[in-house]
Parts: structure tokens; sequence; C-alpha cells
């Protein structure tokens, strides 16, 4: 008679033989081999794939799906590793199995008169970018991670990112997808058109969905014309309120050039430029709070010579207490670096809150004013880190822990203030996520602010397309 641990084998040894006869024994990762593929970046969520399938084209998504749905097996579909709430990552129960989309990864087609773009769900954004580019258009969705995450991701967890402001969500610029549906059957519209009003926009139910309800492998994507002129700032004030003040006055006057606009606190900018050697302050003082701004325009007009009188003015006026305007693209580089040495400065000193809310515009600093007090009252020397891209009221107030506790002391405090930061967060009728999607990380605090009909609505969407709870089960859900 064989053992448990025996028979579990046999199990997986006989479901593992009849994957591989199902889409291929060269398709399949097992074993020593999983690595990556069960962990996220951060390194905050590691789980245990069953096995792992590099699908190489359509075909061979739809046959995984159908062998998953056969043989009733969770399904996690993976994209670049990027995300920050375990929706691509297996659990640890070693019974789910990862499909990965990264050798899907061609770019179709560019169509810079039609300002469509078809792109496979594997494809790495910097590269789809990276050939808009070349074919003399611009693709706007621009986050950190666009070296490593795939589109197919940025569509399920409808990433935003610092163009937000202008461009919108990724939901924004998607146009028409190709979805595997969970027991394998194939929607498909790339036709890409700008107007289409016949019926449900079907394509909007698997846009932020964290494959729960099918998995991408291509879209079709809005593209635009290149800016011919983009003006980076870096512009200190006297607080935060007065970054808000600053955002406001520049949307009016600037009209549609403003493309990104970004919020820093002191704090973070004297934490990136004490930690990162290869980062510093163009500005010779510390301020209060900062802001990146960058205006951006497709021919028209010269933008510099009305922006270098507009600064002075902001300058005259007090709103502004210093600023540069970046003189190239060396000088961009340094700007942003700024914003993006954030994530590895705080990694620094181990284990930290991360959160992605949002509020009303009007409302951030309010919320920052009122986060920090309720910080500072649960754990006294908290460094509070708030941040983000507060043009569209997307922050993310992180906290890391005070200098006289050590990371082992601090964990487990982590969960009661951002317990605490969520409370607040409704108290501003805000969201808990305000772009990195829920996962498996954010699903209860999701869940106790689900209200009865949307819960319902929710249920019954992923019951009719997934009456078998498949595709990435217990991710937003329960």
């Amino acid at each position: 008679m064989l053992s448990v641990s025996e028979s579990a084998a046999s199990d997986r040894a006989s479901l593992l033989a009849s994957l591989a006869a199902a889409v291929g024994e060269r398709q399949i990762v097992s074993g020593d081999n999983l690595g990556r593929y069960n962990n996220d970046w951060t390194g905050d969520h590691r789980g245990l794939a069953l096995a792992v399938v590099r699908a190489r084209g359509i075909e061979d998504v739809a046959a995984t799906i159908r062998w998953c749905h056969t043989h009733g097996v969770p399904l996690v579909p993976q994209g670049g590793h990027t995300g920050l709430v375990a929706g691509g990552t297996p659990t640890a129960s070693g019974n789910e199995v990862v499909l990965s989309l990264e050798l899907m990864n061609k770019v179709r087609e560019i169509d810079p008169v039609n300002g469509v773009a078809i792109v496979e769900a594997g494809c790495v954004l910097a590269d789809l970018k990276e050939a808009v580019d070349k074919a003399g258009a611009y693709f706007p969705l621009s986050i950190g991670s666009q070296g490593s995450c795939q589109i197919g991701g940025a569509i399920s967890t409808n990433a935003g990112g610092i163009n937000v402001v202008r461009y919108g969500m990724t939901r924004a610029l998607v146009m028409g997808l190709e979805v595997v549906l969970p027991d394998g059957q194939v929607y498909r519209d790339l036709r890409g058109l700008h107007k289409n009003n016949t019926g449900y926009d079907l394509k909007q139910m698997f846009i932020g969905a964290e494959g729960t309800l099918g998995v991408v492998t291509a879209a079709a994507v809005k593209i635009v014309p290149k800016p011919t002129q983009v003006e980076t700032l870096f512009l200190a004030t006297s607080s935060t309120p007065a970054v808000i003040e600053l955002f406001r006055r520049i949307r009016t006057d600037s009209g549609d050039l403003i493309s990104g606009f970004e919020l820093m606190g002191a704090p973070s900018i004297e934490l990136v430029c004490a930690t990162e050697p290869n980062i510093r302050n163009p500005l010779s003082a510390i301020y209060p709070a900062y802001a990146i701004v960058e205006l951006s325009a497709s021919g028209g007009p010269a933008i510099k010579p009305w922006l270098d009188t507009y600064l002075a003015t902001l300058m005259e006026e007090g709103l502004v207490l210093d600023g540069v305007i970046a003189q190239n693209q060396a000088q961009v580089a340094e700007i942003w670096a700024l914003r993006e040495g954030i994530v590895e400065s705080q990694a620094r000193f181990g284990a930290y809150l991360r959160t992605d809310i949002s509020t009303a515009i009007s409302a951030v600093a309010r919320f920052i004013e009122r986060g920090t007090e309720a910080v500072e009252a649960l754990v006294p020397g908290a460094r509070c880190l708030p941040y983000g891209h507060v043009g569209d009221g997307n922050l993310h107030f992180n906290v890391i822990r005070p200098m006289n506790m050590t990371p082992e002391e601090f964990a487990p405090l982590i969960h009661k203030i951002e317990d605490e930061l969520f409370t607040i967060v409704d108290e501003f009728g805000g969201s808990i996520s305000a772009e990195h999607g829920i996962g498996l990380a954010k699903r209860h605090a999701f869940e106790a602010r689900l209200e009865d009909v949307p819960r319902r609505l929710m249920q019954t969407l992923k019951q009719t397309l997934d009456p078998r709870n498949i595709m990435n089960p217990g991710r937003i859900l329960s």
C-alpha cells in the first residue's frame, strides 16, 4: 500500500503527464526549475506551483485552460512578476498551474494613421513603447516597472502610472482584446475601432479582472502622435497643500499640455539622496514638499518660452519657492530618478508598509496630514513617506520603521498601520487600491468594504463565466 506522501506524488506525476500530453512536453516547467515563477519581484509573496506552462501561442493557452477546466485544476495567469498584491503568484498549496505568456511577445501591427497597435500579451511594455516610437507614434502607458511588466498583466490589473492625468488608466488605452475564456473558447475583437456602439462593451469585463474571468492573449491598444516637445520640471513648495494648489494652477493655465504631476515630501527626497549614492537633489536647499511636472505637446507653438515666463510668475507669487527645468535628457533622468529611487531606498530598511490609495485630488493634502498623525500615534517614530500621482488623486502612503526599532519588531505592526490608514481612506470616501489591484494581499480588506449589490454582480459574473472556479481562484473575491 502506498503511503499518503507516495500517493500524492503519484497523483502529481499523473497530472503532470496528462498536462504534458495536452499542451506538449516542451511547454512544461516543473520540479526544481520553477524558481522565479513561484515568487513576485518584492519577495513578499512566495508560493509553489504544480507546474508552469510557457505558452507559445493562443492554441497553447486554450489547451491549458481546457485541461484545467476538465480536471478542476486552478490556473494562475502570470505576466512579468511585477505585481504588488500576489495576483499572479501561486499559493503555497502546490496545486495551481501557472500559465506564463512571456513567449507570446510579438508586436503584430502598428498603424499610426488609425492610432492602433496590435500586441501579444507577453510583450514587455518597454518593448512595445520602443516599437511604437520607431513607427513615429507614442504609447502613453508609463510605469516604473515597464522594463519588466507585460501588456497582458498591465491590462489585467488596469495599471496606472505617471501619465494617467492626461491619458487615463490602461482601461482608457485598450480598444479591443483577444481573450481565452475559462472553458477554452476564444473571445476576439482586435478591430481597433475608435467608435463601436453595438451592445455591451465586453472587453471591459476583462480589464482589471486580474485573470479571474479569462486570460488576455492579445490587445488592440491606442497609440497617439509622438510628443515633439517634452518639458520636465522639479519644483519646491512650502507645503503639501501648496503642491495641490500648484497642480490646480498648472492644469488650468497649461490646458492640455500637462501629462504628469507627481508629489514627494521632504522625507522621501532626503531618504533617497541619503541611501542612493547616484541620486542627488538638483536644488541646493531642502523644502517641505516637491512636485515633478511634465508638460508635452505634439507640434504647435514652442512650450519653453511660455514655460520660462510662467515659472518666473509662480516664483514671484511665492507658490513655487525654487525649481529647475530640465535642459537635456540627462537632467530629465536625474529628476525622475528621485521619484523612482524611493522604492529602492525604502526596501533598505527591511519590511515596510506599501499602500496604493486614492482620494479626491482636493483631499490629498488633508489625508496626508491625518494619516501622518495616526501613524505617529500608533507607532511613535515611524517614518511616513507619502508620494505619488496626485494629479489623479493616487497616493502611495508608505511607512518605514523607526530608527530605534528592528525590522523584526516593526513587521507585526505593519498590518495595524495599514488597517488604520484604510479606515481613514474610508472616512475620506477613497479607495484602498488605486492602481495595483486586489489579488490575494488586499482581498480581505476589499471584501470587508464591498456592498451587497456590487458583490452580487461580481459573484454572478464570476460564476457565469467560470462556474468551476479555476481562473485565479481566491484573487479579488473569496
